[in-house]
């Protein structure tokens, strides 16, 4: 058998590296990025913040258009070079803005950034043609764990390097792309066998096209409703999280840094240590209405919550929505041919990606109003209140989904027994 189609456990590693490697290159900029920023635009606070804002609306923007673009274009050619083409570009963009002179140039670096970081897609696709689809929610899972590692190493290893000078966290970031580059271009085999490549389409990888093959197959226009409501509910947390409970509970800057490495710590627990016997227990789908349940639960104590105690206390139970991402991939590349893999990936990165164009301003001026205009008659919490709504809206779509098909798989066992 050839490499391309036989990756194996070795090329698995290759990827749980890689993404953490990846994760660790774009977190690690985090504590100094809008230093940078406030300093190209002349040390204005207020302008830095909407350059930031920009910026990350941008990147977002990049993503939606692109992300469909590579994935199809991974199902043409392999994941390999899309792959390695990804790393390539990520390694550029740190090196652009660490040599950054003007905002103009730092812009032009997040064009690329959001163009080239297609790397989960890509990735999620990778495991798709290699596993089983039994074993797709774990490895899934196990992924999900590597990027919660680089988010908690990334931020750490920035604020370190941030103290030799503002640009060094850039050119460590260049450093694990180049890193992450060299490893992919000698260890990283081929995963999609030449037969199993699919005919490139412009028209149906563009954006627009990417989220029309959700109308393609049954049920996964509800699974793309889904994926949008719960992606849309989790930007409050990026967006919201830290001036809410800047303003609620007044916290120091290492219990802001501490809540947020519990979140990551507890993330990594869920996704490598219970997504496995889960998924083995109960199923995939049961996963998934698992973790919306939970992060619906969270969202509303977050919300409500007077104390500290109570708000990190609820830091686990909000990890446990971990169990929802494993299972709807599964569920979703059950429902893909392996033609289609890279484009499903594309799709639903371009449904991630709008989200974040969306969401964040969305909710930053929910919290805004809600602590001025509307503070007469808005809880203080009502943007976490509007999370929990739509991932309850997704778990009632999930129960639906999952009921038709749980009675569809009983029709035709049914059917098969009266044959015998």
């Amino acid at each position: 058998m050839t490499a391309a189609a036989t990756p194996g456990r070795n090329a698995f590693r290759f990827l749980i590296v890689m993404v953490a490697l990846d994760m660790i290159a774009g977190s690690i900029v985090i504590p100094v990025t809008p230093a940078l920023v406030r300093d190209l635009a002349g040390g204005d606070d207020a302008a830095g913040a909407r350059y930031v804002g920009l910026f990350v609306a941008t990147w977002a923007l990049m993503q939606f258009v692109f992300a469909p673009i590579l994935g199809g274009l991974s199902d043409r050619f392999g994941r390999r070079p899309v792959l390695l083409l990804s790393m390539l570009g990520l390694a550029i963009d740190c090196v652009l803005m660490a040599l950054a002179p003007t905002l103009a140039w730092l812009f032009v670096a997040r064009l690329i950034s959001g163009a080239a970081a297609s790397t989960m897609a890509a990735a999620n696709a990778y495991i798709a043609d290699v596993t089983p689809p039994d074993d797709r929610a774990a490895r899934f899972g196990m992924l999900g764990a590597a990027w919660g590692v680089g988010f908690i190493l990334g931020p750490a290893l920035g604020g370190l390097l941030g103290e030799i000078g503002p640009r060094a966290p850039f050119w460590g970031a260049a450093a694990f792309c180049a890193v992450n580059l060299l490893y992919g271009l000698f260890v990283l085999p081929e995963s999609l066998p030449k037969d199993r490549r699919a005919a490139f389409s412009l028209k149906l990888s563009n954006p627009f096209g990417a989220l029309a093959y959700f109308a393609t197959k049954p049920g996964f226009l509800t699974l793309g409703a889904i994926i949008l409501l719960g992606g849309l509910a989790h930007q409050v947390l990026g967006s919201t999280w830290i001036p809410y409970v800047n303003y609620r509970f007044a916290w120091p800057n290492w219990l802001l840094g501490a809540s947020l490495a519990l979140v990551g710590a507890c993330y990594i627990a869920v996704q490598s240590l219970l997504v496995r016997p889960f998924v083995a227990r109960f199923g995939e789908r049961a996963a998934m209405c698992a973790g919306l349940a939970a992060t619906a639960l969270s969202f509303v104590v977050y919300g409500v919550s007077p104390w500290t105690w109570l708000f990190l206390a609820i830091i686990p139970i909000f990890a446990m929505g971990g169990l929802q991402e494993p299972g709807l991939q599964a569920l979703l590349t059950r429902q893909a041919s392996p033609t289609e893999q890279g484009r499903l990936q594309g799709a639903r990165a371009a449904l991630v990606a709008l989200t974040a164009i969306v969401g964040p301003v969305l909710f930053t001026e929910t919290f805004a109003r809600s602590i001025r205009d509307w503070q007469g008659w808005a809880p203080v919490g009502l943007a976490f209140y509007m999370a929990a709504a739509m991932v309850m809206a997704a778990l009632g779509l999930a129960v639906a989904v999952t009921g038709r098909w749980r009675r569809a798989d009983a029709a035709v066992t049914m059917e098969a027994n009266e044959g015998r």
